[in-house]
């Protein structure tokens, strides 16, 4: 009987790929390998079904999945729980004291500054970009038509197109591929949690990932101040780029204006977050409507009967809600920023819980995007939790953040994303490949290791 009972039991459902969480306790040395690898597997899978964790790892830590907690660190106390020293040393090699990295003061007059240049009317002015991005992707995934390709490269290849039009179009003196090399560089050797990091160490101790990125770093730090100079002498163009409006713009309050090196840092933090990623909510994306062909044939047709042939329009965005909605949920499955660090400035509670002075808050998006406690099936791809968004608690879903620090340009990414998803669903169709299952593995951002290499066809109508 037993074995009629078994036999009959639904079969376990197949689930997108995961990264899988460890279930002992991890001293010093085993966090620093684990972190090198692949920072996601510091999360115990316990994190996935309690509302907060604590230890100690050479310095006091809290992972924190609650969500009036994350809502108490983000929006309530945000001044309390600055940006752990350890972000801090792993980005200010690559963008110094820009917006991201700022505290305080110097946070708050660019972010003023930099608003406006975020607002819906700019955003939605830089779409025609996006759209010919779009059209030129969809052109090179058309002549790998019958065989496999490495939808990730793509992908990194359109956005980057997108992100380096949109802040130095035209280009003049702007070495697009030796940026490109030095980012890829950078978060290859240099955006690796260091065991001295865990261990507190100051920042003037060298780590040796980061020492080596050091020269070309600087490199591509030279080519964004020529090309700054080179804007200022020539005035804006008539179409203007996120340079021409950081270079307008200025704090309402005070009125200050940011210095070359400043807009230097910002606007290679736009680069670095803007394409990374954008490129991998879409490859993530595709692998997701790869994996799931129901999903992908209704995204198919909802794109082909609102474009038609044509590529996607900031226009269309309203009428893509689906394309909307598997966005929304890639972003739940893989958030690019899947792991954020916070340092307790004063002594605080969560949860119930004393935080001392110092303490490291850990706030790991991607175990709170997959808690038992907030999501039904959390290993899941449904794309229909978001048919009505609002009724989602605000701090079970943090793909951008929250709070006065939410992502600038979250806006700019979600338009993007649906502009060429909608577009190459479409016009493609995509299958997974045999034993080419990409690895979730997180560095500096939730990376597809290996790629996500999808076979490609042409979309039949109905498919």
């Amino acid at each position: 009987m037993p074995t009629q009972l078994a036999a009959d039991a639904p079969a376990p459902q197949k689930l997108p790929a995961r990264v899988p969480l460890h279930n002992r306790p991890l001293g010093i040395l085993a966090s620093a390998r684990a972190g090198q690898k692949n920072v996601l597997a510091l999360i115990p899978e316990i994190a996935t079904r309690q509302p907060m964790l604590s230890g100690r790892t050479g310095k006091r830590w809290h992972m924190v999945m609650d969500p009036g907690a994350l809502k108490r660190v983000l929006r309530d106390k945000v001044e309390d729980y600055p940006k752990s020293t350890v972000t801090k040393l792993i980005l200010e090699q690559a963008i110094g004291d820009s917006l991201f990295v700022a505290e305080g003061a110097e946070w708050l007059w660019q972010r003023r500054t930099a608003a406006p240049v975020f607002s819906h009317r700019n955003v939605a002015g830089l779409a025609p970009v996006m759209t010919a991005a779009a059209e030129r992707s969809s052109a090179r995934i058309a002549a790998s038509t019958g065989r496999a390709a490495d939808l990730f490269a793509e992908m990194v290849a359109a956005t980057f197109d997108v992100i380096s039009d949109v802040t130095f179009s035209g280009g003049e003196g702007f070495d697009r591929a030796a940026v490109h090399r030095a980012i890829e560089g950078y978060i290859g050797h240099a955006a690796k949690v260091s065991v001295l990091d865990l261990l507190g160490l100051p920042g003037w101790v060298p780590r040796p990932g980061r020492v080596m990125a050091g020269k070309a770093m600087r490199e591509m730090k030279r080519i964004a101040d020529d090309a700054i100079e080179a804007r200022r002498k020539a005035g804006r163009r008539n179409v203007p780029d996120l340079l021409d409006l950081l270079l307008e713009g200025e704090d309402p309050k005070s009125g200050r204006k940011m210095t070359t090196s400043e807009l230097r840092d910002n606007l290679l933090t736009f680069i670095v977050a803007g394409h990374e990623t954008t490129a991998l909510t879409l490859s993530w994306a595709l692998y997701l409507c790869a994996f799931d062909p129901a999903i992908q044939a209704q995204a198919h047709d909802e794109a082909r009967r609102v474009l038609g042939g044509r590529a996607a329009t900031q226009a269309d965005i309203a009428r893509l809600p689906l394309i909307r909605q598997i966005i929304d949920e890639t972003l739940r499955l893989y958030p690019p920023a899947a792991f954020l660090s916070r340092t307790a400035q004063v002594a605080d509670a969560l949860c119930g819980r004393e935080i001392h002075r110092g303490d490291t808050v850990i706030l790991p998006i991607y175990a709170l995007h997959r808690h038992h406690m907030l999501w039904e099936n959390p290993d899941q791809f449904n794309p229909a939790r978001f048919v009505d968004a609002k009724a989602i608690d605000r701090f079970s879903y943090l793909p951008f953040g929250d709070g006065p620090r939410v992502c600038i340009g979250a806006n700019f990414a979600l338009q993007e994303a649906v502009i060429i998803l909608a577009t190459l669903l479409a016009r493609h169709r995509f299958s997974l490949v045999e034993g080419k299952a990409p690895k979730p593995v997180m560095i500096l951002t939730l990376r597809p290791e290996g790629g996500v290499w999808l076979q490609v066809e042409a979309a039949q109508a109905g498919m």
